[in-house]
């Protein structure tokens, strides 16, 4: 099974539930990894604001913020490789890098939100 990392930019928090207004991105991508851990899927987020030493220790997420500086975040690697970088992966991206179906799919593919899975809208 592929192991997927996400890096996260500076924030307070990684559900988007704080501050002034929701992030539906941030809501989204928390609530999709939450589903994929359930499933036990190896899919981890680091956050610079709280996990700095993960960014420093890991060769590829150093090499490309010296280069491209922290405007480049989020990054997410597959099996150790930038898979896509200044935005979260999509749920199709998701899908077809882990080969499993993700709940949500066919209402972001139809442009509606999917933050809360197979649940419906928020």
């Amino acid at each position: 099974m592929k192991k997927i990392e996400i890096f996260d930019p500076a924030m307070c928090c990684s559900t988007g539930v704080c501050g002034p207004s929701i992030d539906s991105e941030l809501l989204r991508i928390a609530t999709v990894i939450s589903s994929l851990k359930e499933k036990g899927i190896d899919i981890v987020r680091h956050g610079l604001s709280s996990e700095p030493q993960d960014f420093v220790n890991n060769e590829v997420i150093k090499d490309i913020l010296d280069k491209e500086g922290v405007d480049v975040l989020p990054v997410t690697l597959v099996d150790g490789k930038v898979a896509k970088s200044k935005e979260y992966p999509t749920n199709e991206e998701l899908s077809q890098w882990l080969e499993v179906e993700i709940a949500g799919k066919q209402q972001e593919e139809a442009g509606e939100c999917c933050c809360c899975g197979s649940e419906g809208c928020c």
